[in-house]
């Protein structure tokens, strides 16, 4: 629940309250869509490319909204829908707040309430692996503190402010994912979240088709360095060179990685044993892919920068759509990361199924996108990669992805969408096949299962 009275919220906004009780105890939660609205909501109605989300502020009070918050351009349709009403009428007693930008009063909304819960707060960023890495983070530290982490793609400069909305007065910590596609991204959600250490997971090339290099993407992540407040923390890759000119004196910097103060030292089973500035902690980890023993390192200098101590069995639950393990009938086993992709999370990815035990290894891959001028080539040597991993059967999914195929030498099959590529897995897999599915979130290979 967001308990700041009615006035306060308002305030907080830097909006009007134009209808309701300002000592009126606040919503349960922030949305912004009004077909999901629940009584005692706030709704808010931001302005889109092709509606304005204020127009259906009336029927969110009609389904029983705590309150709207809407443009002041929009609040002429949401006073109406309140005024007069008397009684039971789920509208009798709503808020009606409006500002000039409701983006720009959610994000203020959410910096209050951060600042209202005065606990500490990571911020998470990098090319690939800032949701596993945040997934992680946030299973270490439940067992010791009421954690709260923002929820699947709740990371962008709408879902930030909804994920800090959704944590309870009583939270200890924040850790939120921070994701961007160009410069002054990463500067506005830091901005909002104001957070005690900053994470960048790694640095590669994403992004490329609007940044034009990676030593522009690495600029853009380091946003999170340059706006944090002296005193803080961050925590990069041991040895990033395209990191090194952006680092603080003023802040306290964690290394991660071989070569870091942070690392790996052994691993026994699902147990591994980790150095961290000369701390020995020990995890039981339910994974041992290289990129998520690297991304708990990175977890645990997050965790050490927080002054929070960490240590035993570690419960994470990935987000959907990330590495997911589907066993179909027949013994095929499918590795489900298609939420989205990217050289350096495809290279981790073949490399994982190359490692893992199978009589076969099927990859079914999508396209990577925005990657510039620079497409054909990585597209190539991906697939010149596969094949060097041994992998036996390449499904490439839709036009953008045949340049995987220019790179492998193996048994190729192409298709135009993920029902036919689901279609032919179901021909050519063998009992005893592992089959990798992965691509960028627009291909939407998740259709590959029937999802």
């Amino acid at each position: 629940m967001i308990d700041l009275p009615a006035g306060r919220l308002a305030a907080a906004v830097g909006g009007s309250q134009l209808a309701g009780d300002p000592e009126r105890a606040g919503p349960h939660r922030a949305v912004i869509d009004s077909r999901a609205v629940e009584p005692g909501d706030l709704f808010v109605g931001l302005r889109g490319a092709h509606a304005d989300g204020g127009d259906f502020a009336p029927g969110a009070l009609e389904s029983g909204a705590w309150g709207v918050l809407v443009g002041n351009d929009r609040r002429g349709p949401a006073l109406a829908a309140v005024e007069g009403t008397v009684g039971d009428s789920p509208c009798a007693q709503a808020v009606v707040i409006a500002a000039d930008d409701p983006l720009a009063a959610l994000q203020r909304l959410a910096t209050a309430w951060r600042r209202e819960l005065g606990c500490k707060v990571a911020g998470i960023t990098g090319s690939t692996g800032k949701t596993s890495t945040k997934d992680i983070l946030a299973a270490l530290l439940r067992p010791r503190t009421r954690t709260h982490q923002s929820r699947e793609n709740f990371n962008t400069e709408i879902g930030l402010p909804l994920a800090i909305l959704e944590a309870p007065r009583d939270t200890e910590v924040l850790v939120l994912e921070m994701a961007m596609r160009g410069e002054g991204q990463i500067a506005e959600l830091t901005a909002i979240a104001e957070p005690d250490v900053g994470v960048i997971v790694n640095v590669g090339p994403v992004h490329l088709e609007l940044l034009g290099t990676i030593e522009r993407v690495a600029a853009a992540k380091a946003e999170l360095i340059r706006d944090l407040p002296a005193g803080a923390a961050c925590v990069v890759p041991a040895s990033e060179p395209l990191l090194e000119a952006h680092l603080r004196e003023d802040l306290d910097t964690w290394t991660f990685g071989p070569g870091g103060h942070v690392q790996l030292l052994a691993m026994d089973g699902p147990r591994a044993e980790i150095e961290a500035r000369g701390e020995r902690i020990e995890l039981e980890l339910p994974f041992r892919e290289p990129h998520n023993l690297l991304n708990t390192l990175a977890a645990v200098a997050a965790a050490r920068a927080l002054d929070l101590a960490v240590g035993g069995p570690v419960d994470v639950r990935f987000s959907s759509l990330r590495g997911e393990v589907v066993e179909l009938p027949g013994g095929v086993v499918v590795v489900n990361d298609c939420y989205n992709a990217n050289p350096m999370s495809m290279r981790a990815a073949l490399d994982h199924l190359a490692e893992s035990p199978a009589e076969r290894r099927v990859a079914v891959l999508g396209t990577m996108a925005e990657l510039g001028e620079g497409s054909a080539r990585y597209h190539r040597e991906i697939g010149e990669l596969a094949a060097d991993l041994g992998v036996d059967v390449l499904i490439t999914v839709g036009d953008a992805a045949l340049g995987y195929t220019e790179g492998f030498d193996g048994e190729t099959h192409s298709v135009a969408t993920p029902e036919e590529a689901g279609a032919l897995l179901e021909e050519v897999a063998r009992p005893g096949d592992r089959v990798l599915v992965k691509g960028s979130r627009s291909v939407g290979l998740e259709r590959v299962l029937g999802g």
